[in-house]
């Protein structure tokens, strides 16, 4: 009986020795925030705790942060010389998280900035060259809102340390998450102006719990497919591909690996104007694609082309669904090119979006002595010589709702409710009125108070997740008892 007894012990000891080995080591490297100062009972409230509560008993989390230390080597207090930096790497870590930036862009750290990407890069290799060969995960420093500009400082962080980073990420082929964007609105929930509370904790925590969590198709790579040359470079930390397809100014922005499906935004204007929706979807595995038709409007000839450069990218491995993205005057050419590929479009985000045409260029007729770049365009476009035509005019997405509403997809506009460029009465309001009769899809998220600019919103989770609910690609974060 005895030895049945010592028999089931240490049966369950072997047990519990092989799940403890088989465990997926996360390291979460930082300063205070990761440490969890000023969070109270951080040992259960910190981001690496709460982290470790939704990943389970499948993940070993440990928190190495070490309050004011910076990734700088000639920083006031070098994360270098902790015993937590040598511990971490002696645990042969399988995924390392780093929050090193804050403390970086200090008045007393400032000058040797210049220092910062070398100094990441060999901060990186050290990890990278352990037996585990660990997934290597950056995370852009979150803003300061204090006023003492010797202290952790946002105008350095955004303008010197943020970049620097996803510089850093691009060369390095590693990933990063903005962790500025999620945090920019939350001033609230920091209540000392540099450190989150428990809830901001929690945000993180959900943050990275995605990046971790989410399913992952590293082998596929758009660039081998496309079939065609390109010049490589940064969009912000992520590779892009800037091509020419039938004579066309073309992009294609490549995540660090693909979320099922190969999901993707085509952004129709304006490449890389208020960013953080497309960088918030890169960090969660979207392709960010444009082919420029500017200044087509929409017209037969921009279709044309845009059906082509979709059968370049699907044929290449995008999924057969793009989710649709257009800022002023973009929507046309996005609700243009849906109404007539309703099988083709996921979703639909649109941005103080001019959606018909004539209420803007009855604005431009009143002054015909000013020259209006645009507005020649648009009759060149559409061969409109009369004003007549112009008044007239009936091929703007207000006079296609019937075949937009047959795509079934959903419709989210950012509306801003003093616009002074594209009225939301004749555009936002009367497109929803009109989409709204057919029981189509469509909401309005209002910014009153707001002009034409700036487009987006400085946090993007809003928009970020109707996109990923509108493609299937929303996860749901465990929890957090």
């Amino acid at each position: 009986m005895v030895k049945s007894h010592f028999f089931i012990v240490g049966l369950l000891f072997l047990q519990f020795s092989a799940n403890a080995q088989n465990k997926i080591k996360v390291a979460c490297i930082g300063a205070s925030i990761t440490y969890g100062a000023r969070i109270d009972n951080r040992e259960q409230n910190s981001y690496p705790a709460q982290l470790q509560k939704m990943l389970g008993n499948n993940y070993e989390v440990t928190n190495y942060g070490v309050s004011g230390t910076t990734l700088l080597k000639k920083g006031n207090s070098p994360y270098w010389k902790t015993n937590e930096y040598k511990t971490a790497l002696a645990a042969n870590p399988g995924v390392v998280v780093i929050d090193l930036g804050g403390n970086d862009s200090k008045l007393i750290n400032r000058i040797y900035l210049e220092d910062y990407e070398r100094d990441y890069h060999e901060f990186i290799q050290s990890f990278t060259q352990l037996p585990s060969h660990p997934r290597i995960v950056l995370l852009l420093a979150m803003p300061s809102f204090v006023k003492d500009t010797a202290d952790i400082w946002d105008p350095t962080i955004v303008k010197q340390v943020n970049p620097r980073i996803q510089q850093v990420a691009f060369e390095d082929k590693v990933e990063v998450i903005d962790m500025h964007s999620p945090f920019v609105d939350k001033e609230a929930i920091t209540p000392d102006k540099i450190h989150p509370n428990k809830e901001g904790a929690t945000i993180m925590a959900q943050t990275i719990f995605e990046n971790i969590a989410q399913k992952k198709d590293i082998a596929f790579n758009i660039f081998h497919n496309l079939k065609t040359e390109y010049k490589l470079s940064s969009f912000y930390g992520y590779e892009c591909a800037d091509f020419k397809f039938n004579g066309r100014e073309c992009k294609v922005a490549k995540p660090k690996w693909s979320a099922p499906g190969h999901p993707w935004v085509w952004r129709a204007r304006f490449w890389g104007h208020e960013p953080q929706t497309d960088i918030s979807l890169l960090q969660r595995g979207f392709h960010i694609v444009y082919c420029d038709v500017a200044e087509l409007l929409g017209n037969d000839t921009a279709i044309n082309a845009w059906n082509k450069y979709y059968g370049l990218l699907h044929n290449a491995g995008l999924n057969k669904k793009a989710v649709m993205e257009g800022m002023s005057r973009g929507a046309v050419y996005v609700f243009n090119w849906a109404a007539v590929n309703t099988s083709k479009v996921a979703c639909v985000y649109v941005d103080n979006p001019l959606l018909n045409i004539p209420s803007w260029a009855k604005g431009r007729m009143k002054t015909p002595t000013v020259k209006d770049y645009m507005f020649e365009a648009f009759k060149k476009d559409y061969n409109i010589t009369t004003d007549e035509q112009v008044v007239g005019f009936n091929g703007s997405p207000v006079d296609k709702v019937k075949q937009i509403v047959k795509g079934k997809y959903p419709i989210l506009i950012l509306c801003a409710d003093e616009d002074e460029a594209v009225s939301p009465e004749e555009n936002t309001l009367l497109f929803e009125k009109r989409v709204k009769a057919l029981n189509g899809n469509i909401t309005v998220i209002h910014k009153p108070g707001f002009k034409h600019h700036p487009h987006s919103l400085p946090n993007p989770k809003p928009i970020t997740d109707f996109i990923l609910k509108g493609t299937g690609q929303y996860l749901q974060i465990p929890e957090n008892n």
